[in-house]
């Protein structure tokens, strides 16, 4: 028998179409779905539209909305969930999602990268990996959040968009693909299943500001979301995680103040680690008590410290979610 899959559509380039002003969402969820009469093959399929906006604009409210949506799909008997999405922050909507969701079935997030207005729209044949995903007897059952694109599914956790505009713009830098799919199968090489901590809050409330460090940086940047009360920052270094002096300087005056502080790398791969000296060095930086963002990219550090923050994390709770 087919399991049940529930679309949960927000718009995005998958139903983008161009238009005098540039390219908008125009294309509905059932328009989608109707357009690959494949996926019947694979799953039941019901289709709910949840928002129709670019994911560049993207918002928490609509987070929300669409995490409400899932468990009342989920409460309705929905053995997966598949989430039709622009690329720009699908990463962020489906690790938001893998934070604070704690139910048995899949959420799969798809899009594309090609309009369907476009030559050769990858939009179809992302939608039918995604279903067919979604609706495997290896992820029903196991929860977890994930992105399947250009045949291949990815942990929420660990995808990052990495081009622009190739249609393989996913990956998982250092851990690879949960699975991918063949003519024939589906090809596993890890476990399904959630890689997140479990933060259970609907509505985030906390206040968080992102610094990047580079060449020259000041500390003008930190100063200025202190004095507008910020609750936290997530700071993305250099390397293992350092900044300038400046930066460093500042980065313990926050801490001083009450702001919580997460320090990430600007590099693609690796975890940050207190090894460096000196004003700004990642040593230094752990003496003033950032707490280390892993090998969490800055924009993921910044969803996990603004629903720790909202929950009424402090900076030992906070520091303990994310050693992971």
């Amino acid at each position: 028998m087919r399991p049940e899959i529930v679309v949960l559509s927000t718009g995005g380039t998958i139903a983008s179409t161009s238009g005098a002003g540039g390219a908008t969402p125009q294309k509905r969820g059932a328009e989608l779905v109707d357009a690959v009469p494949e996926l019947e093959s694979y799953a039941n399929l019901t289709v709910t539209e949840v928002a129709h906006r670019p994911s560049f604009d993207m918002d928490f409210e609509t987070i929300s909305a669409l995490r409400e949506a899932v468990v009342e799909a989920v409460g309705d008997g929905a053995a997966g969930i598949v989430v039709t999405h622009g690329t720009d922050t699908m990463e962020e909507s489906a690790y938001a999602l893998d934070l604070t969701l704690d139910v048995e079935a899949p959420v799969v997030f798809t899009g594309a990268q090609r309009r369907p207005d476009e030559t050769s729209s990858d939009g179809p044949a992302n939608l039918l990996t995604a279903v067919r995903l979604a609706a495997h007897e290896k992820l029903v059952g196991e929860g977890g959040v994930y992105i399947a694109f250009d045949e291949e599914l990815h942990a929420a956790r660990d995808v990052t968009k990495q081009h622009t505009s190739k249609l393989d713009t996913f990956g998982s830098p250092d851990k690879g693909p949960i699975a991918a799919t063949t003519r024939e199968g589906v090809r596993f090489f890890r476990a399904p299943g959630s890689r997140s901590v479990d933060i259970q809050t609907t509505e985030p409330t906390a206040s968080v500001e992102m610094v990047k460090s580079g060449v020259g940086v000041g500390a003008e940047q930190i100063t200025r979301a202190v004095d507008a009360g910020v609750d936290g920052l997530v700071i993305e270094g250099t390397g293992l995680g350092n900044v300038t002096s400046a930066l460093g300087d500042a980065i313990g005056d926050a801490i001083d103040a009450g702001v919580v502080v997460v320090v990430t790398s600007r590099c693609s791969a690796g975890a940050v680690s207190g090894v460096y000296g000196t004003g700004g060095g990642g040593a230094t930086l752990a003496n003033h008590g950032v707490v280390f963002g892993g090998d969490l990219p800055a924009h993921k550090a910044r969803l996990k410290l603004v629903y720790a923050l909202s929950v009424g994390g402090d900076h030992e709770s906070v520091a303990e979610l994310f050693d992971e």
